[in-house]
């Protein structure tokens, strides 16, 4: 056969071993099949030299026997019995294949040995002289190590797969649909009301899988029931898990069906999902039960946080601290998370997967999402590296002062106040490290785009008028719209201090005797830097 010639079924994408078709298709041309038993897609496990009369308590099933035909030496007339009962005894054994190697005993495979591995269906493999036994088992090393490389690839590329599956919105039929693609099955998910939950493939009828399910359902421990059924495409071999929560009770089932053996690969792929699928069945039912009791709590009881009944208020704090990953009660944060920008080349991502993200990050099952971004209460402090894993994802935080479950709707309102700041300047804050003032609150970014908007008509003069101007609505607007006291802080007249005001209010296009202008100008002056002019503001 040619070393080069085409392996079966390369192009499917399945996880098999190397099967005796892929290993005599690598060999040198010289090895010739002589009796091909129609096994070729039989897995090998191993290529075994033995002169032995009797190699099969030595071997296990699968393997490819060599021999130069010391066994069947001396047999005399005996030869075409001695050869059928060799040939027999390995295919009871379950051998693959028998190599005979020509020389130093024989020149070609004899006849007896032919019709012998004919009669009983056993492959006949004849290996010229020129190439040694070590060869082969050097060929078939090497297809065994590339082989398990490929199969660790694409276990490692199904476990990538089954995880995105699992951070979906719909967990339960993307895993299903996945486990499909990568296992010749078909899959129904029930749950232990034995109603179907999730399904992928050409499933048979819930009806043909009762007796199973029953099985399934009532029995307890880790097993694996089967059921052999009749269905149109022919006889299927079904088998179910049962999915079990940490104190073994059962909370569903999985129920396969296949028409062929799966392979160790393929078996290795339905325990991982059976794995998460229990990861997924517990979260759903038997999970950390303090959020669900601290939700319900507070909305069939909002009073509760009032703290009229101390015991009940310790129950709470209690349900909080175990919501946050924390082993006792106390203070705990309001984080909110504002999108500032897509990183280059993420992908969007779903509601559930970002939703875990956070609980992740932030190690709480207190997480909102919202039409900003998301809210999530912590323990934690948000050190500076969480903070800039946060930031390269491309978001924005707000980050609130320690609170004590009581507080935590007061501590939400002031992240809630602080979040413009954060969507204006694009810039994380921290509430703790803010001065509690207009100016404070409002940052130096928001605050100059605030000066330049509402003073442009100012701003724009002449640096000379300019500062003069600027000069008298500081003073006019410190002595809260006082002319005396203008006068006297400015040295100008009354009436000068009046007609400057006027010209000011003209050129801005406001009427200063609102209350709420005179604020906002006042704010916005305290973003313009104050250069004082050559020459104090003039009579006019």
């Amino acid at each position: 056969m040619s070393r080069n010639a085409p392996l079966a079924d390369a192009g499917q994408d399945q996880l098999d071993a190397v099967t005796l078709g892929q290993f005599l298709a690598a060999l040198p041309a010289g090895v010739l099949v002589v009796n091909d038993a129609g096994n070729g897609d039989a897995p090998l496990r191993w290529v075994e030299p033995s002169e032995l009369e009797d190699p099969t308590p030595y071997l296990l099933d699968g393997e490819f026997v060599l021999t130069a035909g010391l066994p069947f030496r001396d047999a005399g007339g005996s030869g075409a019995a001695r050869a059928d009962e060799y040939v027999r005894r390995l295919v009871a054994a379950g051998v693959a294949a028998l190599g005979f190697g020509l020389q130093p005993y024989y020149d070609a495979v004899p006849d007896h040995v032919v019709q012998a591995c004919r009669r009983h269906g056993l492959t006949l493999v004849q290996v010229p002289a020129d190439i040694p036994f070590a060869a082969l088992g050097l060929e078939f090393s090497k297809l065994l190590e590339s082989g398990n490389a490929q199969v660790f690839r694409q276990l490692a590329e199904t476990n990538r797969h089954l995880m995105r599956a699992v951070l979906s919105a719909r967990p339960e039929h993307e895993l299903l649909a996945a486990l499909i693609q990568r296992v010749p099955v078909w899959a129904v998910l029930v749950g232990t009301d034995g109603r179907v939950r999730a399904r992928a493939g050409a499933a048979v009828g819930l009806s043909q899988l009762q007796p199973l399910l029953k099985k399934l359902l009532g029995g307890s421990g880790p097993r694996v029931e089967t059921e052999a059924l009749e269905t149109p495409a022919g006889p299927a071999l079904v088998f179910g898990h049962p999915l079990r929560s940490t104190r073994d009770a059962t909370l569903g089932a999985l129920v396969l069906g296949t028409d062929r053996a799966l392979t160790p690969a393929q078996n290795n792929v339905v325990s991982s999902v059976v794995g998460l699928l229990e990861l997924l069945v517990r979260q759903r039912t038997s999970g950390s039960l303090a959020p669900s009791q601290l939700a319900t709590a507070l909305l069939l009881h909002p009073g509760s946080l009032s703290g009229s009944n101390p015991r009940e208020l310790a129950g709470l704090q209690e349900l909080l601290a175990q919501s946050v990953a924390g082993t006792r009660s106390g203070p705990v944060r309001v984080v909110q998370g504002v999108r500032a920008e897509i990183p280059a080349g993420a992908a969007a991502d779903g509601p559930v997967r970002e939703l875990l993200q956070w609980r992740r990050l932030f190690d709480t099952k207190m997480v909102e999402l919202t039409e900003y971004g998301f809210t999530a209460v912590t323990r934690l402090k948000v050190d500076a590296a969480l903070l800039t894993e946060v930031e390269q994802l491309g978001w924005r935080l707000v980050v609130g002062e320690p609170a004590e479950l009581p507080a935590l709707p007061a501590a939400y309102r002031r992240a809630s106040a602080l979040r413009p700041r954060v969507q204006a300047t694009g810039m994380s804050v921290r509430e703790e490290e803010l001065t509690w003032s207009v100016t404070g609150l409002l940052g130096g970014d928001a605050g100059t785009l605030l000066a330049g908007r509402l003073l442009a008509p100012v701003l724009e003069l002449d640096a000379e008028r300019r500062a003069a101007q600027l000069r008298v609505l500081r003073s006019w607007l410190a002595a809260h719209g006082s002319w005396d006291a203008t006068a006297k802080d400015l040295g100008l007249h009354r009436n000068s201090v009046r007609r400057q005001i006027n010209a000011a209010a003209e050129l801005l296009g406001m009427d200063l005797g609102q209350a709420q202008v005179r604020a906002e100008l006042w704010i916005a002056l305290q973003y313009v830097p104050d250069q004082e002019p050559a020459q104090k503001p003039q009579e006019l």
